[in-house]
Parts: structure tokens; C-alpha cells; sequence
């Protein structure tokens, strides 16, 4: 769907995901309406699909892993994309990719898995021409990765969002965004909530 500059607050229901176009200059606010509950975004260039997130430039030229107020995400064409202008929260992942069909098979054992919010993406992304295949490591909004500094093990915690707990992008050029309540139990620390979403 297409979200209008100044449209009110939106609510992506929990295990599910949606997609719109941000245009340049329009600011993106993400919040955690009941708390403890992980949203994944991703972001193409509306001009061209193929130039997407990336995680590994982002977090290299920031030098850090936890991105917050102040920083920014940039492409796999090191475009910036968005710039984080306000979070309340200070914690979010930008390692782990969208939970899907096989994270719930592979790592929770489920015989008739979900399609996490990897196949929620992919729904949500297709009438925009983005497939699978494009779909790259999400921002995770609210996720809380810890990495064990000694042995590199990977532990996800409660995230430390609280109920009304908010995160605001601010976009440098024109995208198409995909967003969802996301799906893993662990994640989110085995409950699932809505997300809520508004687009000034």
C-alpha cells in the first residue's frame, strides 16, 4: 500500500508485514505500542530495486554494531538511505536476517512452520516488483543480539523496548520500505504484539 505524507497512525497486526513508498525527506516513525516486540525493515530505491539496505556497509562505516540517534544506513551502492533522527531505545540488530519458513524449521523444530517475516515481506514486497531473492538482512527494530566478545557466540534477549518506545528515519532519497511485526518467539521474548507505524 501507499502511505501519504501526514496519514495517521498505521498498525501492522502481530506476525505480519507491509509495504509502502517513503519518499525523500519524509520521516519514518516505528513504535512498540505494547513493548518487548521486534519490527524488520528493509528499504529498496524506488528508481531501482537492486540497490537495497546493506548491513555490512552499514555497520562498517559506523565503526560500531548498535546503531541509534545520529547514525546512518546506508546501500550495497553505500548511498545513505536513512538516517536514524530519534530513538528512544538504543538497541536494535542489524546482523540476523528475517526469521522465515526455514528459521522455524531449522531452529524451533516446527513440522508446519510459519512463514516469518521473511515470507511476509516477500507478500508485501511483490506488487512492487522486489522478489525473494532481493530481500536483504533487515534492520531489526527493537531486537535485542548480544555477541559474546570472547567465544563470537550469538544470544538474543528480551528487547529492551517499552510500551510506546519509538525509533524515526528520516529517508535521503525515495524507497520503498518493507515492514513487519515480527514472528520469532525468542525474539520477542516469546509473545507476539503489533507494530505501529506513521509516515510525516
Amino acid at each position: 500500500m501507499s502511505i501519504q505524507s501526514g496519514s495517521s497512525l498505521m498498525r501492522i497486526a502481530p506476525r505480519s508485514g507491509t509495504a509502502f513508498v517513503l519518499q525523500k525527506g519524509q520521516v519514518l516513525t516505528i513504535s512498540d505500542p505494547f513493548g518487548e516486540q521486534v519490527a524488520d525493515l528493509v528499504a529498496f530505491s524506488q528508481d531501482d530495486s537492486r540497490e537495497a539496505i546493506s548491513s555490512g556497509r552499514s555497520l562498517d562505516y559506523a565503526s560500531k554494531l548498535f546503531l541509534t540517534s545520529g547514525d546512518l544506513i546506508y546501500s550495497n551502492r553505500s548511498n545513505v538511505f536513512l538516517e536514524i533522527v530519534e530513538d528512544t531505545v538504543g538497541r536494535h540488530d542489524f546482523l540476523l536476517t528475517p526469521c522465515s519458513k526455514d528459521t522455524f524449521r531449522i531452529i524451533y523444530g516446527d513440522q508446519d512452520p510459519h512463514q516469518g517475516c521473511f515470507g511476509n515481506l516477500e507478500n508485501a514486497l511483490a506488487p512492487f516488483g522486489i522478489g525473494p531473492d532481493q530481500i536483504p538482512v533487515a534492520f531489526n527494530c527493537f531486537m535485542n543480539v548480544n555477541v559474546d566478545t570472547t567465544t563470537g557466540v550469538i544470544r538474543v534477549d528480551p528487547p529492551l523496548s517499552k510500551a510506546g518506545d519509538f525509533i524515526k528515519f528520516r529517508a535521503s532519497s525515495d524507497l520503498v520500505i518493507g515492514l513487519t511485526a515480527c514472528s520469532a518467539l525468542q525474539s520477542n521474548n516469546f509473545s507476539f504484539k503489533p507494530i505501529d507505524f506513521a509516515i510525516d
